[in-house]
């Protein structure tokens, strides 16, 4: 199935021709019925001459709503451009025109409305060749031109018959097995809850499929499935669909959100791009912007990379850093606008990528070799939304089915992938920059950290570990792969050359508590110190915190551990009571040394006393 998109100035009659082709009334707001003017998309379909059904999506014309007409184009397979006979070529027809440029919208017929207010033949034929001019240096170029009347009616027929020779030709809507539909609709239909609707992309949904609606939006089973009021248990890519979801409210939904299989697709509040900037609408370096991709709608700033600015009609690199994180994949489309004019489009190459040095040529080198190199593009871009992963995870995940061995092997031979090997079994993949991105989200939190706690020697595995939001095999992995710069140390993970700096008062009250501790032995003696300096005496190896106020010096700990483990092994076991008259100390600090033996997994403890670990 194929979706066409009307394109117009406003009062131009999109809307009345696409009822009278269709039948159906697109405007859906009793306020646009009102006003004769289009705010919302509509939606509509009909059957052509040669039996294949399409969808219709009618975009407002009005300048106010060009932000509602890119929510709707930017999943078309052919553009319905349509201009008034009576009035021709306005100020929206050139915009409309130069967004679905950008948008790369190949296909499309130009339908001449209103003909039956124009009496004179020579007028006709002007507009028809203002008309061809215009489209001639877009992608549109020699789309045919049909004159209709919608009141009156005539043409109509020859116009579908257009429509019906260009999508002969047209690329069937792909699928790569990763369906991803753009939110443009939410609302609650009386009986069946909370409905979306949008363009399905790169695959089917099913009903009872699970998905979630990205970014930050809830994850759901889809209810029921519809294209052109039929219910479907099956929705293929490129058609119209309402998705029917599952226990979820209207208000966890908007548009602008994408609806898919949970960690199949990518968001990002960074994006790497080429940009081509409009005939006389320079980009310049670090402008506002404000980006559509799909059907969301972002502010952000551009980047310009290798330049100060993306010249007027040029094209160049640029990274767009956006105010809010949008989900999307690699390939995927744009338009940016300033001030409520359109100023340039692209195509995004990679997802999430750290901070560029501006003036660094092996950063412009990677994106161009990115660019070209399509199905590596598409598998380090699958890779970057799982990773760190393995091979077989990412065959499920990657976005081109079956037969990239060959891929992923140029890829580790050029250091753009990395194995890492892992404790548990199969190794673990992980792209460079996706081993950029860690590493600069480990240092910020480690430099965070140390900032937090200026006497502690390291990070706690675990906190680190959740912060990164990794498995334990993955961060083992992971922290082994960044070692350097990464520090592991006995009590966490640290930034390099990081040291702790007490003050010269700190220092004195723990060089007499190092003493204190020394002199006491296992008599373990009560210390007024906080948890930083605690930590500190931990992490210098002067002291073992063994819990419950215990502290005892290094030395007396490691004579106590040697202590048990040799009273084990000879006499299989020990008891609380065994270890307290064997080490001469109480029974609180038998009882906190023991567990941190346990800890340690030197000992486990068995009914009533401890054994050593196999």
């Amino acid at each position: 199935m194929f979706v066409v998109g009307t394109a117009g100035h406003v009062d131009h009659g999109k809307s009345a021709l696409v009822e009278a082709l269709t039948g159906i009334h697109p405007d859906r707001l009793r306020e646009e019925r009102e006003r004769g003017l289009t705010i919302e998309l509509g939606f509509a379909w009909l059957t052509l001459p040669s039996g294949r059904e399409v969808s219709v999506v009618d975009v407002p014309g009005h300048v106010r709503f060009i932000r509602h007409m890119l929510a709707g184009v930017g999943a078309i397979d052919l553009a319905l451009l349509v201009v008034a006979a009576d009035e021709g070529i306005m100020p929206q027809t050139r915009e409309h025109l130069e967004i679905l440029d950008l948008l790369e919208v190949r296909r499309g017929v130009v339908a001449l409305t209103k003909c039956d207010l124009v009496e004179e033949e020579e007028w006709l034929d002007l507009v028809e060749e203002e008309v061809s001019e215009l489209i001639a240096p877009t992608r549109l170029a020699g789309a045919p031109v049909r004159r209709v009347s919608a009141t009156a009616p005539s043409g109509l027929e020859e116009l579908a018959s257009a429509l019906d020779r260009e999508l002969r030709e047209a690329e069937a809507p792909r699928d790569i097995g990763r369906p991803r539909l753009a939110i443009d609709r939410v609302f609650t239909m009386s009986g069946f809850g909370t409905v979306v609707t949008g363009t399905l992309l790169d695959g089917a949904l099913a009903v009872g499929d699970a998905v979630a609606a990205l970014p930050e939006g809830p994850q759901a089973r889809i209810r029921g499935l519809q294209t052109h009021r039929r219910q479907l248990q099956t929705a293929e890519p490129g058609s119209r669909v309402a998705v029917n979801l599952a226990g979820v409210p209207t208000e966890r939904l908007r548009r602008g959100q994408v609806l898919a299989p949970p960690g199949r697709l990518g968001v990002a509040r960074v994006l790497d791009a080429r940009v081509r900037s409009l005939a006389g609408r320079g980009l310049r370096h670090n402008r506002r912007v404000t980006v559509h991709i799909g059907s969301a709608e972002v502010q952000g700033r551009v980047r310009v990379l290798g330049a100060d600015e993306v010249p007027p009609g040029g094209e160049g690199w640029c990274q767009l850093v956006l105010a809010e994180p949008v989900a999307c994949d690699e390939g995927d489309l744009f338009v940016l606008r300033i001030s409520d004019t359109t100023v340039a489009g692209g195509r995004v190459v990679e997802l999430g990528s750290p901070r560029h040095r501006r003036s660094d040529a092996r950063v412009l080198e990677r994106l161009a070799e990115r660019a070209r190199d399509r199905p590596a593009g598409r598998l380090l871009a699958a890779l970057a939304r799982i990773e760190p992963a393995t091979r077989q995870r990412l065959a499920r995940a990657q976005a081109l089915p079956g037969g990239n061995e060959g891929t992923l092997a140029d890829l580790l031979a050029r250091g753009a992938v990395r194995e890492l090997s892992s404790a548990h079994g199969e190794p673990l993949l992980l792209s460079a920059a996706g081993a950029a991105r860690l590493l600069e989200r480990a240092s910020r939190t480690l430099q965070a950290y140390h900032a937090e706690h200026p006497l502690r020697f390291a990070m706690p595995r675990e906190e680190l570990r959740g912060r990164l939001e990794l498995g334990r095999t993955e961060f083992a992995a992971v922290v082994e792969a960044l070692a350097p710069p990464l520090v592991e140390r006995t009590d966490g993970i640290a930034g390099p050359q990081w040291a702790p700096r007490p003050t010269a008062a700190q220092r004195r009250r723990l060089e007499g508590a190092a003493a204190a501790l020394a002199e006491g032995g296992l008599a373990a003696p009560r210390l007024d110190l906080d948890g930083e300096e605690v930590a500190y005496l931990a992490g210098a190896g002067a002291a073992v915190d063994c819990g419950d106020g215990v502290l005892l010096a290094q030395a007396a700990f490691e004579q106590a551990r040697s202590a048990v483990a040799a009273r084990i092994r000879e006499h299989g076991a020990i008891t609380l009571a065994e270890a307290r008259d064997l080490l001469g100390t109480s029974r609180r600090v038998a009882q906190a040394l023991l567990e941190t033996l346990d800890r340690q997994r030197l000992t486990r403890r068995e009914g009533e006393g401890r054994v050593l670990v196999e």
